[in-house]
């Protein structure tokens, strides 16, 4: 597992999660914003940017299961690896909602304070629809052939998850990292594990992710949120505000998935000021 660890050894502790398909480039912007005082500890999960890419079959050496378990552990077991078993920031975006959260399960009393940035840590709400893109990247034939075959998902993220054009050299280093149907497993086994009913995996984890995320509402909170996107949209950001009824919300009609990307100028500075007035342990 690849990982970036800046900012002063004894700094209050940022993790950030990311989630697919992007990889830890995401966080770059608030990384830069914050390693002066903050240390920001920020994977690549398993399969993803510039961590390992281990196939999972059955005759695999090493062989990895991709599944929400997995990533949960992994977390546990990189902060272990650190030494980190104190109170945190825990930063997270698409997957990494549900893998931080599910982390947290057995680590609640760590989490001192949440950003969350279009993300899901419950179960899709009854009156959202499944988007089409979904179920096709769920299927294991078509889609599975389409996104490991042509990087579909990568390449599509990094032109439909902004409203703002990205530069080209940004475009790139998204999908640089998925450049054959080998290092493209983790795009696919991430839309195959998607949690939509109790048959599902994966949905233990979420829903008692979703249980208990009330139980984050006593402490700080930051929420930036893009709009424009398709999947965590509307309904999964008032998700979080019935939740966590006290969150600083920054929502922006102009921005899409990749609200970082979009707005980064207005959200890095908001989420250093919101850091700076709830220092950890207060």
């Amino acid at each position: 597992m690849h990982y970036l660890d800046e900012g002063p050894r004894d700094g209050e502790i940022v993790l950030m999660l990311h989630g697919n398909p992007s990889w830890s480039y995401y966080w770059r912007h608030l990384v830069r914003g914050l390693r002066d005082r903050y240390r920001c500890i920020v994977p690549d999960h398993v399969g993803m940017g510039l961590s390992d890419k281990p196939d999972d079959g059955p005759g695999a050496s090493p062989r990895y299961d991709y599944t929400l378990a997995s990533r949960v552990e992994d977390v546990g077991t990189l902060l272990a690896h650190l030494g980190i078993d104190g109170p945190l920031t825990l930063a997270v975006h698409d997957w990494g909602g549900m893998i931080g959260f599910g982390w947290a399960l057995a680590h609640q009393a760590q989490v001192r304070r949440l950003v969350i940035t279009n993300t899901a840590a419950f179960p899709l709400p009854a009156a959202k629809p499944m988007p089409w893109q979904i179920a096709l990247g769920r299927d294991y034939t078509v889609g599975e052939w389409i996104i490991r075959g042509f990087n579909a998902f990568s390449a599509g993220a990094s032109w439909l998850g902004v409203e703002r054009r990205m530069p080209r050299a940004v475009r790139r280093a998204y999908v640089a990292p998925y450049d054959s149907w080998r290092n493209r497993i983790s795009t696919v086994r991430f839309m195959q594990d998607i949690p939509l009913g109790p048959g599902d995996r994966a949905w233990p984890l979420l829903e008692a992710a979703g249980r208990a995320l009330p139980g984050y509402a006593d402490r700080p909170a930051f929420i930036g949120w893009g709009l424009r996107d398709f999947v965590f949209d509307r309904h999964f950001l008032e998700g979080f505000r019935s939740a966590l009824p006290q969150a600083e919300v920054e929502a922006f009609d102009d921005a899409g998935h990749y609200v970082l990307e979009d707005r980064y100028a207005v959200l890095v500075p908001r989420i250093r000021g919101f850091l700076d007035r709830h220092p950890l342990g207060t």
